[in-house]
């Protein structure tokens, strides 16, 4: 297999070390050692070795949901979301992809999304056509938002009206590339979807960012990719901190009982950890998790959900349970994506918000 010498050094140093196998959200789901960073990096040392084929791994390596809990807590500066990200590059050059992740590549190219979506529910599409006009704000809410979750997308909007923002929200919004990234890397496909969209985002000064996996792509994997946009783009907890700051959007704290779960595409990627807790905490008391911020555990998407659905529930199950084992019964996501893992979970224990329902009551 065609790999740098950086990424074959990373999976020779990951493959013997056990540091990380207690915190992969995956690997605590399953049960199965094959699911931790350890086994991965093993499998892919053997690929190396010419001891197995590519496509016999393939599986393994779409277990990793790049949470990148592995590489914060790694004393030592390993990255096994690094090589897994490059193994994924390497199996579609090499047509060596599994169908079932083509099928969603192909939908990513074709569709602009994973799913293979094109039509918005009726009620966004109205909410849209409410803000079709050109502004110098713009809200980019997402594939996940606006084919798979779109009431919350709804609710992002009318957040916004309610502290009387004038914005845009496009009708034919682009893929941010973040999905593509996912599934096959680096691919010139991938670079060419992130491009696309930083040329519409180009037109407007300031960009507000509703889903952090958009987010953690348009910030920081578009540099990384060579990929720029001039204009000035925001989380969208970020903005909604700025405007209770700012005294737009008007709080009152109705004394309900919350924890927060950090998506780790805020928390670790971007560094954002306090925005989130400022506006949850003008609308309710704030308690944490044992396991927040930096060292927050992932709980599910709607992605992977579509190949591993057993798996993402038990997932997001596991997160749940955390909330119960302290006590508290009301969880608040800052991630669309979460939001729907964590509510497709039958259960009656636990109150699954997002900040959305928070502040729209």
């Amino acid at each position: 297999m065609n790999m740098s010498e950086k990424c074959k050094q990373h999976v020779d140093s990951c493959r013997f070390c056990w540091m990380c196998h207690h915190i992969c959200p995956i690997g605590n789901a399953t049960g199965h050692e094959r699911s931790t960073a350890r086994a991965r990096a093993l499998g892919i040392s053997l690929v190396n070795r010419g001891a197995i084929e590519l496509d016999e791994i393939m599986d393994n390596i779409y277990e990793c949901c790049t949470c990148g809990a592995c590489v914060h807590d790694c004393t030592t500066g390993w990255d096994p979301v690094m090589f897994t990200k490059e193994v994924r590059l390497q199996a579609a050059l090499e047509g060596k992809l599994p169908d079932y992740i083509n099928k969603l590549v192909d939908n990513c190219i074709e569709y602009g999304n994973a799913y293979g979506k094109t039509e918005l529910c009726d009620d966004l599409t109205a909410a849209i056509k409410a803000h079709a006009d050109k502004t110098d704000l713009l809200l980019y809410l997402g594939v996940d938002a606006r084919y798979m979750v779109c009431k919350q997308a709804v609710k992002a909007i009318k957040v916004l009206e309610k502290a009387g923002v004038s914005f845009t929200v496009l009708q034919n919004e682009p893929a941010s590339g973040a999905q593509l990234d996912f599934l096959i890397g680096a691919a010139n496909e991938t670079k060419e979807q992130m491009a696309a969209n930083a040329k519409i985002l180009d037109g407007y000064k300031t960009v507000i960012v509703y889903d952090p996996n958009d987010a953690k792509a348009i910030r920081r994997t578009y540099k990384e990719y060579g990929v720029e946009t001039s204009a000035n783009v925001i989380t969208y907890t970020a903005y909604l901190a700025k405007l209770i700051d700012d005294d737009k959007l008007k709080a009152q704290n109705g004394g309900k009982t919350v924890v927060f779960q950090d998506p780790y595409q805020l928390s670790r990627d971007l560094e954002e950890t306090e925005e989130a807790r400022k506006v949850i905490s003008a609308f309710a008391e704030l308690h944490e998790m044992l396991l927040n911020r930096g060292e927050t555990v992932w709980a599910g998407n709607i992605l992977m959900a579509e190949y591993l659905p057993d798996v993402i529930a038990e997932v997001s199950a596991r997160r749940l349970f955390n909330v119960t084992s302290i006590g508290e019964s009301a969880i608040v996501t800052a991630s669309v994506s979460e939001y729907a893992a964590l509510k497709n979970v039958k259960q009656d224990k636990v109150e699954v918000l997002s900040i959305e329902d928070l502040i729209l009551g």
